[in-house]
């Protein structure tokens, strides 16, 4: 186990769909471990496989840091591989979203409140739940990671524009971090 860097926004990465995993996919418990430390290393509550270097289905969660605000929320944590959203529902609300890869940056993007989602944990028994609330946002989160969404996709285009010198300093590394990262334009 070790904390593994997280790739910045810009990294090609980041943007390309994710492929499924058998159950023989190599050093699977290691990596699942190592990206628990990196996550809780950067204080996060979603790693995706993709945001750490891994173009596979692959993002866990623990969502314990908000069981102040929603006590269902103070064991939530789970694997997901190969995950597939089958459904979303509800009327589509504003939410303050933070990103691993996107470090300094919090934008509101707004989601589905309920989503009926298919999946395997670390066991790869199969799994079809629906989750709502918090729980859901944070899914969609990790989930648009193995798809190649980043939340920046999911704001208005004059909102991205605004932000265009934000986003070219985190992919050449001008932002402050406490934690490991590969920054795609940072000059060697």
């Amino acid at each position: 186990m070790s904390v593994l860097p997280i790739l910045a926004f810009g990294d090609p990465i980041l943007k390309a769909k994710a492929k499924a995993i058998e159950k023989d996919y190599p050093g699977l418990d290691v990596l699942i471990s190592s990206m628990w430390e990196t996550m809780y290393k950067a204080n996060g509550v979603g790693l995706a496989a993709p945001q750490i270097g891994k173009s596979i289905r692959l993002f866990l969660i623990d969502a314990s840091p908000y069981g102040d605000e929603e006590a269902e929320l103070a064991d939530f944590k789970k694997v997901f591989i190969n995950a597939e959203v089958i459904e979303s529902s509800g009327k589509e609300y504003l939410f303050n979203e933070g990103c691993l890869s996107f470090p300094d940056l919090r934008e509101d993007i707004r989601r589905p409140p309920q989503i009926r989602i298919r999946y395997q944990d670390e066991q790869f028994n199969e799994h079809e739940e629906t989750f709502s609330g918090l729980k859901a946002r944070i899914i969609q989160h990790e989930y648009d990671h193995i798809d190649g969404i980043l939340m920046v996709d999911r704001i208005s285009p004059l909102k991205k524009t605004l932000l265009k010198r934000k986003l070219h300093n985190i992919s050449k590394g001008n932002v402050s971090v406490d934690y490991p990262m590969r920054f795609p334009l940072r000059k060697r």
